[in-house]
């Protein structure tokens, strides 16, 4: 008989745990997914492309109904996990209805962070994460002229795309000194703060944003020094934390995430945790890629074969405003490492190697990032670099072959 496996989060990690599930162990476990969006799970990545008309909401669906049907996937969109009994095995729904379960996947998530400034209840302020997000900011941007985003990481520069995309006049507000700065290096960053600022949105570095004023509703942004931005809508995005609060109900171990172990096994033997919501040696990636390695692990480990995840190497490939952008490992260096810089401002395109005893440990990609997978594998492999390294900027050295 098949045991009960119950996934809370109807996300990506979700999606790609239950395909590697189900290459492995078919009818092993009568898995049901719990989610609180109303909705089939979806592309998060390409949310600012749905804002911004690029692509419809259908299209950015990972698997349609028919796939999870067929794989034997109780799905119960729509409905919210609220509490776990870890000693009768159940958990509770909002409304009153319990899941038995055998195992239990954490894939709660993150959450937006909200800002302590006043003014944040105000109308026309809101966060971006989720579809529901992109269709409050479709209505409001209508009639709405003045947009303020506050946070230039990738979530922020998203909603600033998407926005004036669809019209707006966009403001982004950040409080460090350059875009991205957990995936970009200072002059990577500077070329993406002039081609978003050649879209038409207004960047303002070094910036803390101190109220959120208006009477009745937002109508300016206040910086530190008093500066106004004028602003009918606000949107926040100036980072996530993990949502671990069902985790709590159960009173397993948290720290900034939901500690996992290698198996990423929580506190409790038949309690799992991945993506956003777990934290694995001391990180919480809240990053695709790491979400779908962690997923290949469980699901190995949950079809009975020996797996253990060594954590994730980070490496961030996106397209930001329409320009392609790339980062792996160290790729600021420090003592004892070296850069290989090539720079073609004319193509709008940058490469910074960093190396440390002959071997590749970082990589910064700026508008040409098709070598980004190779400079990846040679950072996860250390192997060494120095047969090729004055030709490392230009690729692969079979493909420059090929093209010779």
């Amino acid at each position: 008989m098949s045991e009960p496996l119950v996934i809370v989060g109807n996300g990506m990690a979700t999606a790609r745990l239950v395909d590697e599930l189900c290459r492995r162990a078919l009818g092993r476990y009568a898995v049901a997914v719990v989610g609180a969006e109303p909705r089939l799970a979806y592309n998060r990545v390409l949310l600012s492309s749905v804002l911004a008309k690029e692509v419809a909401p259908a299209e950015i669906e990972l698997r349609s109904a028919a796939w999870w049907r067929a794989r034997g996937v109780t799905l119960l969109y729509g409905k919210q996990a609220i509490a776990i009994d870890p000693t009768l095995r159940r958990v509770r729904l909002a409304g009153g209805a319990t899941l038995p379960y055998a195992r239990l996947v954490l894939a709660t998530g993150s959450q937006p962070i909200r800002l302590d400034v006043p003014g944040m209840g105000l109308p026309g302020v809101m966060t971006f994460r989720d579809l529901a997000d992109v269709m409050t900011m479709e209505a409001a941007v209508a009639d709405r002229r003045n947009a303020v985003v506050i946070g230039g990481g990738l979530l922020g520069l998203e909603a600033a795309y998407g926005l004036a995309k669809a019209g707006a006049n966009v403001s982004v507000v950040h409080l460090m000194d350059r875009l991205m700065e957990r995936q970009l290096d200072t002059r990577a960053a500077a070329m993406l703060k002039a081609e978003v600022e050649r879209r038409g949105i207004a960047v303002h570095l070094n910036a803390q944003t101190t109220a959120i004023r208006g009477r009745g509703c937002v109508e300016a942004v206040t910086l530190e020094g008093g500066r106004n931005l004028p602003a009918d809508l606000v949107v926040v995005a100036a980072g996530i934390r993990p949502s671990v609060d069902l985790a709590r109900s159960a009173d397993l171990d948290i720290n900034r995430g939901i500690l996992v172990d290698d198996r990423l096994q929580t506190s409790r033997p038949d309690i799992f945790a991945i993506g956003e919501c777990a934290e694995h040696r001391g990180v919480c990636y809240g990053l695709v890629e790491p979400a779908y390695e962690q997923a290949a692990v469980l699901a190995q480990h949950l079809a009975g074969a020996p797996a253990g995840y060594q954590g994730s190497a980070i490496a961030t490939n996106l397209k930001v405003a329409g320009v392609s952008v790339y980062s792996a490992g160290d790729f600021l260096g420090g003592p004892g490492s070296e850069a290989i810089v090539f720079s073609d401002p004319g193509l709008g395109v940058y490469k910074k190697l960093v190396l440390r005893d002959g071997r590749l440990t970082g990589a910064v990609l700026f508008g040409d990032t098709a070598d980004g997978l190779w400079y990846l594998d040679l950072i996860r492999s250390g192997a060494p670099v120095a047969a090729f390294r004055d030709d490392l900027a230009f690729g692969p050295p079979s493909a420059r072959r090929r093209a010779a």
